[in-house]
């Protein structure tokens, strides 16, 4: 019997993160908003939003569905206030992702896992749908980025206690059916010798041994204006890809997921992933306007130059919680349809 992830379509469509929260849960188009229940309404609530988020993915057309990261506040601190030997309480002021300066946790001991983080998360996403699903992740090294490290005074050392701690995780979530795990490095894209040196040797201590496909989410960041800004000094092509999907191609991440839609990244930079598959950015996240699935369907299909059609999965540049739900909703409508209309193409020749 197959399972959900080999039964899928060719362009099986998919979102790099997360979705926009309902408006009792937390303060709607603002990232990292606080939660508005407490208790055990709290954990009524983020259930009842994975069921809205799952709904909305599947209304859509998606064919790889996450949960939206409804039940984390932020993609790295979601994850990391369930470790022990981190401070929570006591923020230090650092430099992050060398664009913006934010308070953060410090780390005050050995980084421990106490006990599995993501389990129940899981075991309710992948009862509330029969559609492969993905599972979102911080990868090591932007783990490492988003804190003040007291302990281990070393990023390469702390990113591998991380990735060690994150393949418990990522074992556990596989065995529980999980399709995709996605491990989110948008430090990637800033910090390139230490990509180099020892990013992806944590990014593949953290896959190690897992038993679903794995992938890494390497964007230019949520649509807020510390990234804007930073797009601004980038030139007319962005080439920061070039530094790392050499280095990814030889390692054993399966899926490499990347910005494209309304970006100056250049298309041919996806044949330097030869052998994976790609996660290809069809819808900006940076904007409130609504593609047309005509705009997603080119997208597809200028990626097809470079990406064989059998790993070309169309997908979000980065997450869409800061954006309106509604917003959110029709650019998912827009990724399915546009998806949809390439496949059509390709299982019936001259169609376009």
């Amino acid at each position: 019997m197959k399972t959900p992830f080999e039964s899928l379509p060719l362009f099986p469509a998919t979102i790099a993160g997360s979705l926009p929260k309902p408006a009792w849960l937390a303060e709607p188009e603002k990232l990292w908003a606080p939660w508005k229940l407490e208790g055990r309404a709290l954990d009524e609530g983020k259930r009842d939003a994975v069921r809205v988020a799952v709904s909305m993915q599947e209304k859509a057309g998606i064919q790889i569905v996450s949960d939206g990261e409804q039940t984390r506040r932020h993609f790295v601190n979601g994850y990391m206030e369930k470790l022990e030997g981190i401070d929570f309480t006591n923020l230090k002021m650092v430099r992050i992702r060398n664009r913006y300066d934010a308070n953060v946790p410090r780390v005050v001991g050995p980084v421990t896992r106490p006990k599995p983080v993501h389990s129940d998360d899981v075991k309710f996403l992948r009862a509330a749908t029969t559609k492969a699903i993905k599972f979102t992740l911080p990868g090591p090294m932007t783990m490492v980025d988003t804190l003040y490290d007291e302990h281990y005074r070393s990023r390469e050392k702390l990113a591998m206690a991380f990735a060690q701690i994150l393949n418990q995780e990522a074992r556990e979530l596989a065995a529980l059916g999980v399709d995709v795990i996605q491990f989110d490095e948008p430090a990637f894209n800033v910090y390139f010798d230490e990509v180099r040196d020892w990013g992806v040797a944590a990014l593949e201590r953290a896959r190690q041994g897992v038993e679903c496909k794995t992938a890494v989410h390497i964007c230019y960041g949520y649509g807020i204006e510390a990234n804007n800004s930073w797009k601004k000094t980038l030139g007319e092509e962005w080439r920061q890809y070039e530094n790392t999907f050499p280095l990814l191609a030889k390692s054993s991440i399966d899926q490499v997921s990347l910005e494209c839609a309304n970006s100056h990244v250049p298309m041919e930079l996806m044949a330097l992933l030869k052998g994976k598959d790609v996660m290809v950015g069809c819808i900006d996240v940076a904007n409130n306007r609504v593609e047309t699935p005509e705009e997603v369907a080119r997208v597809i299909r200028n990626a097809l130059e470079y990406v064989p059609k059998e790993r070309l999965f169309p997908c979000t540049n980065c997450g869409m919680v800061p954006l309106h739900r509604d917003v959110a909703a029709g650019k998912l409508a827009a990724l399915g349809l546009g998806a949809a209309l390439v496949r059509k193409e390709a299982v019936q020749p001259g169609t376009a």
